[in-house]
């Protein structure tokens, strides 16, 4: 079948007539930077989550750490505080103890506190500190009473021995007189003597007054200011031996 001839005409103008450039060839680049775009972000947004991911599993990781080690510290604090009250409440105890140890260690000491009051019930700790200080006072005072009768004592002593050595003197003395051994006033003699000395003083002390102790020491400093001083004692000796020889030479003439 033939066209006509302008219906060819048209044809062939629409065939040398240059189409219009499409979007394709206006922008070749356009679709494929953005098929790029969207492909580099594509590629990039796993990349992107991939390092994110990392970071965040880092981050889990050193905080998890972190966590272990406050842990630890907080373990490790309490520990310690633990021992430490544990060996506070262990002194405490052995203080305590050492204690209770010294109160029943004492009270089996003194005297007075081993006995229980009179309820049955044990001795408080104060009950017990005041009776041991009252046993301590009281043994302070009998050793003050028996250091002064043994200072008492000694001098006793240091006066005897020296009328001892008085006496061992006389003796020896006559020991080495034998010619006068004729002489010597025998023990009977002395007795006598010392017989009528006690007689002649006794007669003088018996008027002393003993209603108290007040005046006994009243009278007997008296009685010893008068009767006992040197002179009156040798007057009276005298005259006692002046009596015994003149009766020992009447015995002897009459014999």
């Amino acid at each position: 079948m033939s066209l006509p001839h302008g219906m060819i005409d048209s044809v062939d103008n629409m065939k040398m007539e240059p189409s219009s450039p499409t979007d394709r060839d206006r922008f070749p680049f356009s679709r494929s930077s953005s098929t790029g775009s969207l492909h580099t972000l594509s590629s990039s947004a796993p990349n992107s989550g991939e390092g994110q991911g990392g970071v965040a599993t880092g981050n889990m990781s050193s905080s998890s750490g972190h966590d272990d080690e406050d842990s630890d510290n907080k373990s490790s604090t309490i520990s310690y505080k633990e021992r430490r009250r544990e060996a506070h409440t262990q002194a405490e105890q052995k203080r305590r103890d050492a204690i209770k140890k010294g109160y029943d260690s004492l009270q089996d000491l003194v005297p007075t506190c081993q006995q229980t009051d009179s309820s049955g019930y044990k001795l408080s700790k104060a009950t017990v500190l005041q009776k041991s200080i009252d046993y301590i006072q009281f043994l302070l005072q009998q050793k003050k009473k028996q250091e002064e009768e043994r200072n008492a004592l000694r001098k006793e002593v240091v006066a005897l021995r020296i009328m001892q050595a008085n006496y061992e003197q006389i003796v020896k003395a006559h020991q080495n007189q034998p010619g006068q051994a004729e002489m010597r006033v025998s023990d009977e003699t002395k007795f006598q003597v010392f017989q009528t000395v006690m007689d002649q003083l006794f007669l003088t002390f018996s008027n002393i007054s003993v209603a108290n102790f007040a005046e006994l020491s009243a009278c007997v400093i008296s009685w010893l200011e008068e009767h006992c001083k040197p002179q009156a004692l040798h007057q009276l000796v005298v005259s006692i031996l002046q009596q015994l020889n003149s009766q020992m030479m009447q015995g002897n003439i009459r014999g």
